[in-house]
């Protein structure tokens, strides 16, 4: 039975483990994940085109509790990405990695989904001529190895610029990307 204290609106009422209608002219929808219901006293009271929520079998329209999207494969796929030309002339190197970095994941777009690649393509220019702050032209280290015993490389930001100035900005940039399943789409 539906509860003297509660007001109703449209004639709806919510209901609280309702076991069966009170009376012929209720309509009940009930959700297995849910304990609530929707009840509607009277049907002529609902627009026409909102009764499809009350009636009984959901061939009558969506569910309007499952509103999930989750992008196709249309959505992502490699032909229908944008590109994007950069020019890193006199720009900073973590701001601008940090701008790729969203591009090239798709975090810009509305309707980005973090286990999916929905990024840009991303074209830097002039990568021999971005800036960076303080004394990091002389004073930051890029390392690697070789994995052989001794076989540790380290070179300067200024030694690294001159000889390949494209790796900088690709370093920078992997570091801000995810690891792991999604980092090898990317």
């Amino acid at each position: 039975t539906i509860p003297s204290n509660q007001s109703s609106f449209l004639g709806f009422f919510p209901v609280v483990a309702l076991s069966k209608p009170s009376s012929a002219r209720t309509t009940t929808l009930s959700f297995s994940k849910r304990d609530f219901r929707v009840c509607c006293q009277d049907l002529s009271l609902v627009p026409e085109n909102q009764r499809w929520m009350f009636e009984e079998s959901e061939a009558d329209g969506p569910d309007i509790w499952n509103n999930t999207w989750y992008p196709k494969a249309k959505d992502h796929i490699n032909t229908e990405k944008t590109w994007y030309i950069v020019d890193a002339a006199d720009k900073i190197l973590g701001r601008l990695a940090s701008t790729i970095a969203v591009h090239i994941r798709g975090k810009n777009l509305p309707t980005y989904t973090p286990s999916v690649d929905m990024g840009a393509f991303v074209i830097v220019v002039n990568a021999e001529k971005v800036a960076v702050s303080g004394k990091k032209r002389t004073q930051k280290l890029y390392r690697r190895h070789s994995g052989r015993p001794g076989g540790m490389k380290v070179e300067t930001f200024n030694q690294l610029q001159q000889r390949i100035p494209e790796r900088i900005i690709e370093h920078a940039v992997r570091g801000m990307l995810p690891k792991g399943r999604v980092s090898s789409l990317v």
